[in-house]
Protein backbone atom coordinates (compact mmCIF):
# COMPACT_ATOMS: atom_id res chain seq x y z
CA UNK A 1 0.00 0.00 0.00
CA UNK A 2 1.43 3.45 -0.91
CA UNK A 3 2.46 5.40 2.16
CA UNK A 4 2.31 9.17 2.49
CA UNK A 5 4.93 10.26 4.99
CA UNK A 6 3.53 12.77 7.48
CA UNK A 7 5.52 16.01 7.18
CA UNK A 8 7.00 17.43 10.39
CA UNK A 9 4.71 20.05 11.95
CA UNK A 10 7.34 22.78 11.82
CA UNK A 11 7.72 22.35 8.04
CA UNK A 12 4.04 22.91 7.22
CA UNK A 13 3.21 26.12 5.38
CA UNK A 14 1.20 28.59 7.52
CA UNK A 15 -2.40 29.03 6.39
CA UNK A 16 -1.86 32.68 5.41
CA UNK A 17 0.94 31.68 3.02
CA UNK A 18 -0.84 28.78 1.31
CA UNK A 19 -2.19 28.71 -2.21
CA UNK A 20 -5.83 29.53 -2.94
CA UNK A 21 -8.30 26.61 -2.63
CA UNK A 22 -8.01 23.92 -5.30
CA UNK A 23 -11.31 22.95 -6.96
CA UNK A 24 -11.61 19.51 -8.59
CA UNK A 25 -14.50 17.65 -10.23
CA UNK A 26 -15.05 14.41 -12.16
CA UNK A 27 -12.10 12.34 -11.09
CA UNK A 28 -10.38 10.48 -8.27
CA UNK A 29 -7.87 11.45 -5.59
CA UNK A 30 -5.58 8.77 -4.23
CA UNK A 31 -2.10 8.25 -2.80
CA UNK A 32 0.42 6.90 -5.28
CA UNK A 33 4.21 6.90 -5.20
CA UNK A 34 4.10 8.49 -1.73
CA UNK A 35 2.24 11.55 -3.01
CA UNK A 36 -1.37 12.63 -3.44
CA UNK A 37 -2.47 12.28 -7.04
CA UNK A 38 -5.50 13.50 -9.00
CA UNK A 39 -6.71 11.29 -11.86
CA UNK A 40 -9.31 13.11 -13.93
CA UNK A 41 -12.09 11.55 -15.98
CA UNK A 42 -10.31 13.04 -19.03
CA UNK A 43 -7.20 11.02 -18.04
CA UNK A 44 -5.40 14.08 -16.69
CA UNK A 45 -2.92 13.10 -13.98
CA UNK A 46 -1.80 15.74 -11.49
CA UNK A 47 0.21 15.56 -8.29
CA UNK A 48 -1.33 17.71 -5.55
CA UNK A 49 0.97 19.50 -3.09
CA UNK A 50 -1.55 19.09 -0.25
CA UNK A 51 0.77 20.66 2.31
CA UNK A 52 0.76 24.00 0.50
CA UNK A 53 -2.88 24.47 -0.64
CA UNK A 54 -5.36 26.21 1.67
CA UNK A 55 -8.15 23.70 0.94
CA UNK A 56 -9.10 20.90 -1.41
CA UNK A 57 -12.63 21.48 -2.74
CA UNK A 58 -14.29 18.37 -4.20
CA UNK A 59 -17.02 18.98 -6.75
CA UNK A 60 -19.45 16.57 -8.46
CA UNK A 61 -18.18 13.24 -9.72
CA UNK A 62 -15.22 12.96 -7.36
CA UNK A 63 -14.05 10.13 -5.17
CA UNK A 64 -11.24 10.13 -2.64
CA UNK A 65 -9.47 7.28 -0.90
CA UNK A 66 -8.97 6.88 2.83
CA UNK A 67 -5.21 7.25 2.33
CA UNK A 68 -5.68 10.59 0.53
CA UNK A 69 -7.94 11.93 3.29
CA UNK A 70 -5.32 10.89 5.86
CA UNK A 71 -2.61 12.67 3.86
CA UNK A 72 -4.64 15.89 3.84
CA UNK A 73 -5.25 15.55 7.57
CA UNK A 74 -1.54 14.99 8.25
CA UNK A 75 -0.84 18.19 6.30
CA UNK A 76 -3.47 20.28 8.14
CA UNK A 77 -5.27 20.77 4.83
CA UNK A 78 -9.09 20.88 4.96
CA UNK A 79 -11.29 19.01 2.50
CA UNK A 80 -14.65 20.48 1.46
CA UNK A 81 -17.40 18.63 -0.41
CA UNK A 82 -19.16 21.19 -2.56
CA UNK A 83 -21.43 21.55 -5.59
CA UNK A 84 -20.75 22.38 -9.21
CA UNK A 85 -18.25 25.24 -9.70
CA UNK A 86 -18.06 25.69 -5.92
CA UNK A 87 -21.60 27.07 -5.67
CA UNK A 88 -22.94 24.66 -3.03
CA UNK A 89 -21.44 23.57 0.29
CA UNK A 90 -22.28 20.10 1.62
CA UNK A 91 -19.65 19.07 4.14
CA UNK A 92 -16.29 19.99 5.61
CA UNK A 93 -13.36 18.03 7.00
CA UNK A 94 -10.72 19.46 9.32
CA UNK A 95 -9.64 23.01 10.00
CA UNK A 96 -6.34 24.11 8.46
CA UNK A 97 -4.53 25.30 11.57
CA UNK A 98 -3.32 22.82 14.18
CA UNK A 99 -3.54 25.39 17.00
CA UNK A 100 -7.10 26.69 16.22
CA UNK A 101 -5.77 30.24 16.56
CA UNK A 102 -8.41 31.83 14.35
CA UNK A 103 -11.32 30.07 16.01
CA UNK A 104 -10.06 31.15 19.43
CA UNK A 105 -9.58 34.74 18.27
CA UNK A 106 -13.08 34.84 16.82
CA UNK A 107 -14.50 33.40 20.06
CA UNK A 108 -12.67 35.98 22.15
CA UNK A 109 -13.96 38.84 19.99
CA UNK A 110 -17.48 37.44 20.05
CA UNK A 111 -17.52 37.03 23.83
CA UNK A 112 -16.77 40.73 24.38
CA UNK A 113 -19.82 42.94 23.87
CA UNK A 114 -17.64 45.96 23.11
CA UNK A 115 -15.49 44.16 20.52
CA UNK A 116 -18.52 42.42 19.01
CA UNK A 117 -20.15 45.82 18.51
CA UNK A 118 -16.96 47.27 17.02
CA UNK A 119 -16.75 44.47 14.46
CA UNK A 120 -20.44 44.78 13.60
CA UNK A 121 -19.89 48.50 12.96
CA UNK A 122 -16.93 47.71 10.70
CA UNK A 123 -19.19 45.42 8.70
CA UNK A 124 -21.86 48.10 8.43
CA UNK A 125 -19.25 50.69 7.46
CA UNK A 126 -18.62 48.69 4.29
CA UNK A 127 -22.30 49.17 3.40
CA UNK A 128 -22.43 52.86 4.31
CA UNK A 129 -19.18 54.33 3.07
CA UNK A 130 -20.42 57.93 3.46
CA UNK A 131 -21.95 57.52 6.94
CA UNK A 132 -20.21 57.73 10.31
CA UNK A 133 -21.37 54.53 12.03
CA UNK A 134 -19.24 54.92 15.16
CA UNK A 135 -22.01 56.49 17.25
CA UNK A 136 -24.96 54.51 15.92
CA UNK A 137 -26.46 51.52 17.70
CA UNK A 138 -26.51 48.10 16.05
CA UNK A 139 -30.32 48.19 16.08
CA UNK A 140 -30.29 51.51 14.24
CA UNK A 141 -27.76 50.21 11.71
CA UNK A 142 -29.87 47.10 11.09
CA UNK A 143 -32.82 49.36 10.33
CA UNK A 144 -30.70 51.44 7.95
CA UNK A 145 -29.51 48.29 6.20
CA UNK A 146 -33.06 47.05 5.76
CA UNK A 147 -34.10 50.31 4.13
CA UNK A 148 -31.00 50.32 1.92
CA UNK A 149 -31.69 46.82 0.61
CA UNK A 150 -35.36 47.58 -0.07
CA UNK A 151 -34.37 50.66 -2.04
CA UNK A 152 -31.73 48.63 -3.89
CA UNK A 153 -34.33 46.06 -4.98
CA UNK A 154 -36.50 48.82 -6.42
CA UNK A 155 -33.52 50.49 -8.11
CA UNK A 156 -32.34 47.26 -9.72
CA UNK A 157 -35.84 46.40 -10.88
CA UNK A 158 -36.06 49.74 -12.66
CA UNK A 159 -32.52 49.47 -14.05
CA UNK A 160 -32.98 45.96 -15.48
CA UNK A 161 -36.65 46.34 -16.42
CA UNK A 162 -37.78 43.58 -14.05
CA UNK A 163 -41.07 43.91 -12.19
CA UNK A 164 -40.44 44.06 -8.44
CA UNK A 165 -43.29 43.51 -5.99
CA UNK A 166 -41.23 42.97 -2.84
CA UNK A 167 -39.15 40.23 -1.21
CA UNK A 168 -41.55 37.35 -0.71
CA UNK A 169 -40.75 33.65 -0.82
CA UNK A 170 -41.30 30.40 1.07
CA UNK A 171 -38.32 28.00 0.99
CA UNK A 172 -40.72 25.10 1.51
CA UNK A 173 -42.96 26.09 -1.40
CA UNK A 174 -41.19 27.74 -4.32
CA UNK A 175 -44.41 27.95 -6.30
CA UNK A 176 -45.58 30.80 -4.06
CA UNK A 177 -42.66 33.03 -5.14
CA UNK A 178 -42.32 34.85 -8.43
CA UNK A 179 -39.33 34.30 -10.73
CA UNK A 180 -37.22 37.17 -9.44
CA UNK A 181 -37.62 36.07 -5.81
CA UNK A 182 -36.63 32.52 -6.73
CA UNK A 183 -33.63 33.85 -8.67
CA UNK A 184 -32.44 35.94 -5.71
CA UNK A 185 -32.86 33.02 -3.30
CA UNK A 186 -30.90 30.65 -5.56
CA UNK A 187 -28.08 33.16 -5.98
CA UNK A 188 -27.95 33.91 -2.24
CA UNK A 189 -27.78 30.19 -1.40
CA UNK A 190 -24.83 29.83 -3.75
CA UNK A 191 -23.02 32.80 -2.20
CA UNK A 192 -23.63 31.38 1.29
CA UNK A 193 -22.05 28.14 0.14
CA UNK A 194 -18.98 29.91 -1.21
CA UNK A 195 -18.58 31.96 1.98
CA UNK A 196 -19.04 28.83 4.12
CA UNK A 197 -16.27 27.05 2.24
CA UNK A 198 -13.88 30.00 2.62
CA UNK A 199 -14.69 30.59 6.30
CA UNK A 200 -14.23 26.93 7.18
CA UNK A 201 -11.04 26.59 5.13
CA UNK A 202 -9.57 29.54 7.05
CA UNK A 203 -10.38 27.96 10.40
CA UNK A 204 -13.15 30.35 11.50
CA UNK A 205 -16.50 29.36 12.99
CA UNK A 206 -19.65 29.85 10.89
CA UNK A 207 -21.76 29.70 14.06
CA UNK A 208 -20.40 32.90 15.67
CA UNK A 209 -21.85 35.97 13.96
CA UNK A 210 -21.47 39.64 14.88
CA UNK A 211 -24.52 41.15 13.19
CA UNK A 212 -26.62 38.03 12.70
CA UNK A 213 -27.37 35.76 15.64
CA UNK A 214 -30.04 33.23 14.64
CA UNK A 215 -29.51 30.08 12.59
CA UNK A 216 -26.52 27.78 12.31
CA UNK A 217 -24.31 30.01 10.10
CA UNK A 218 -24.74 33.64 11.23
CA UNK A 219 -21.11 34.52 10.49
CA UNK A 220 -21.66 33.34 6.91
CA UNK A 221 -24.62 35.72 6.64
CA UNK A 222 -22.47 38.54 8.07
CA UNK A 223 -19.83 38.07 5.39
CA UNK A 224 -22.08 37.26 2.44
CA UNK A 225 -24.25 40.35 2.95
CA UNK A 226 -21.26 42.56 2.20
CA UNK A 227 -21.05 41.28 -1.38
CA UNK A 228 -24.69 40.71 -2.36
CA UNK A 229 -25.30 44.02 -4.19
CA UNK A 230 -22.44 43.40 -6.64
CA UNK A 231 -22.97 39.64 -6.99
CA UNK A 232 -26.24 37.86 -6.21
CA UNK A 233 -28.63 40.77 -6.78
CA UNK A 234 -27.10 41.89 -10.06
CA UNK A 235 -26.92 38.28 -11.28
CA UNK A 236 -30.58 37.62 -10.42
CA UNK A 237 -31.97 40.81 -11.96
CA UNK A 238 -29.72 40.54 -15.01
CA UNK A 239 -30.78 36.93 -15.64
CA UNK A 240 -34.48 37.86 -15.48
CA UNK A 241 -33.92 40.83 -17.79
CA UNK A 242 -32.46 38.48 -20.40
CA UNK A 243 -35.13 35.83 -19.93
CA UNK A 244 -38.21 36.29 -17.69
CA UNK A 245 -38.34 32.50 -17.32
CA UNK A 246 -34.64 32.08 -16.49
CA UNK A 247 -33.77 28.94 -14.55
CA UNK A 248 -31.44 28.55 -11.58
CA UNK A 249 -28.54 27.47 -13.80
CA UNK A 250 -28.85 30.71 -15.79
CA UNK A 251 -28.70 32.80 -12.61
CA UNK A 252 -25.73 30.83 -11.25
CA UNK A 253 -23.83 31.21 -14.53
CA UNK A 254 -24.05 35.00 -14.22
CA UNK A 255 -23.24 34.82 -10.51
CA UNK A 256 -20.11 32.78 -11.20
CA UNK A 257 -19.05 35.41 -13.73
CA UNK A 258 -19.46 38.19 -11.16
CA UNK A 259 -17.63 36.20 -8.49
CA UNK A 260 -14.69 35.86 -10.85
CA UNK A 261 -14.83 39.52 -11.88
CA UNK A 262 -14.90 40.61 -8.23
CA UNK A 263 -12.10 38.11 -7.40
CA UNK A 264 -14.03 37.05 -4.30
CA UNK A 265 -11.88 33.98 -3.60
CA UNK A 266 -8.95 36.34 -3.09
CA UNK A 267 -10.94 39.22 -1.59
CA UNK A 268 -13.07 37.50 1.08
CA UNK A 269 -10.16 36.03 3.12
CA UNK A 270 -8.43 39.44 3.20
CA UNK A 271 -11.65 41.19 4.21
CA UNK A 272 -12.33 38.71 7.01
CA UNK A 273 -8.85 39.23 8.43
CA UNK A 274 -9.34 43.00 8.27
CA UNK A 275 -12.74 42.84 9.95
CA UNK A 276 -11.54 40.61 12.79
CA UNK A 277 -8.25 42.37 13.46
Amino acid sequence: MPIFEKPPLETLTPAKERWTPLYLEHGRIEVDDSSVKWIGADKTVLRIPVATVSAVMLGPGTTITHAAIKACSDSNTPVCWIGEDGLRFYSFGITPTHDNERARRQSELHSSKQKRTEIARRMFARRFSNVDVSNRSIKELRGMEGKRIKALYVEMGAHYGVTWKGRNYNPNNWDLADNINRAISAANAALYALCSAIICSMGYLPQLGFIHIAGTIPFVFDIADIYKPETTLTAAFHALSLNPDAEEKDVLALLKQRIEEQRLLQKIPKDIEELLK
